[in-house]
């Protein structure tokens, strides 16, 4: 029998970007939060005596077949790290958007991974899979942890962050594609010739390596503190299993999942997020690819207003104080999606409809926290 796993995605709550490292790589400190819109990824997987073969199937035509599919690459690295061999077919039911900064290509492959590990009964250990994960894209790894998950070097050295609490979330989905590498090439060329930064489109000074430490140092100790009813579980020693949900050091909150009643969860979880999401805001947390995608797509800042719910001429970056507004909002990795966080689930709806008058398309999701993350993995 095939396993289904659902491929959640993931937005950037704060993203710094550093020099270029000898790998052609930038260094970057950033902040993951995953979401509960996702992909569904089958997988059927059986031993076989000759050499793998592997077989992928989608329902969108711009995903790839082929070796080139990050799933795909998943499952042939991770049958010859496990030196096995195996049939493997994969289909993958595309809901999200492609190369839209919702990491859903990289999602796609942790859960190839975990769908064939329990395929296959195999069990690789924590650093098996997060090598194989990093080997495959540098978002992979987060996925491997899901929740509030800190990301340095080329993003995927990871660590797990205390949750914040499922908060209401709106993803806005223009149609307007942008090429990642051609964002760092503009980055590049904005910080080579000294041009000025537009205030308007973020608060983040250029991004050094001390910079980047101090970010990551920062919103870490935002997060870990927190608000005092967070109730956080004090850093302890995980020990591994073979569900992948947590391997090595990681933070865990008390929290009651999704379960809550939208008012509950609206007055006092939101609340709790609102503070703890402000208190980074404070810190400096952004996007540093506004400074580059926004002058090339005004459209895109101007959806981010929309999702702020804040007047032409003020700060989209600023908190918003009435009714209907996000208290923060930003661009996801280099866009084009972009996303915003509300206090309740009307506020959401309110701007969800704001960000649709103009033509847009507009999801409305939630936030996952890590023990939801991986309650709800496995599709039935």
């Amino acid at each position: 029998m095939a396993t289904r796993v659902c491929s959640y995605s993931k937005i950037n709550l704060g993203l710094a970007i550093g020099p270029v490292r000898p790998d052609g790589f930038h260094e970057l400190a950033t902040l993951y939060q995953t979401l509960a819109l996702h992909d569904l990824v089958t997988v059927e997987a059986k031993p076989s005596t000759g050499e793998s073969r592997i077989t992928l199937t989608t329902n969108h035509p711009q995903v790839p077949t082929d070796a080139r599919n990050t799933a795909w690459k998943m499952v042939e690295l991770a049958l010859k790290r496990a030196n096995v061999t195996a049939e493997v077919a994969i289909h993958i039911e595309k809901n999200l958007p492609v190369q839209g900064g919702l990491g859903a290509g990289s999602a796609n492959a942790a859960a190839a991974l975990n769908a064939l590990e329990r395929q296959l009964r195999l069990s690789l250990s924590g650093t098996d899979r997060m090598e194989l994960a990093a080997e495959v894209g540098s978002d992979v790894p987060l996925f491997l942890l899901g929740g509030a998950v800190m990301g340095t070097g080329r993003g995927e050295c990871v660590e797990a962050m205390p949750d914040l609490p499922a908060t209401w979330c709106v993803i806005a989905v223009p149609e307007v594609g942008v090429s990642t590498p051609q964002a760092f090439r503009d980055w590049d060329e904005r910080q080579t010739k000294g041009i000025a930064i537009d205030e308007s489109a973020t608060l983040t000074s250029p991004a050094q390596p001390d910079r980047l430490e101090e970010l990551s140092h920062v919103y870490a100790t935002v997060l870990r503190d927190g608000p005092a009813d967070f109730g956080f579980i004090p850093e302890t020693e995980q020990t591994p299993d073979t569900s992948g949900i947590v391997h090595g050091r990681s933070l865990e909150t008390q929290q009651g999942g999704l379960e809550e009643e939208s008012s509950e969860r609206g007055s006092t979880w939101n609340g709790l997020a609102e503070n703890t999401l402000l208190a980074l805001v404070r810190t400096g947390i952004e996007n540093d690819f506004e400074t580059v995608v926004f002058p090339q797509y005004p459209l895109l800042r101007e959806i981010k207003r929309l999702l702020m719910g804040t007047p032409a001429g003020v700060s989209s970056g600023t908190p918003g104080d009435s009714s209907g507004t996000a208290f923060y909002a930003g661009l996801s990795g280099s866009g084009s999606a972009l996303f915003g966080l509300y206090r309740s689930e009307a506020d959401a709806r309110a701007a969800q409809q704001r960000v649709q008058a103009s033509g847009c398309k507009a999801l409305l999701t939630e936030t996952l926290p890590r023990q939801e993350y991986w309650r709800r993995m496995f599709a039935e």
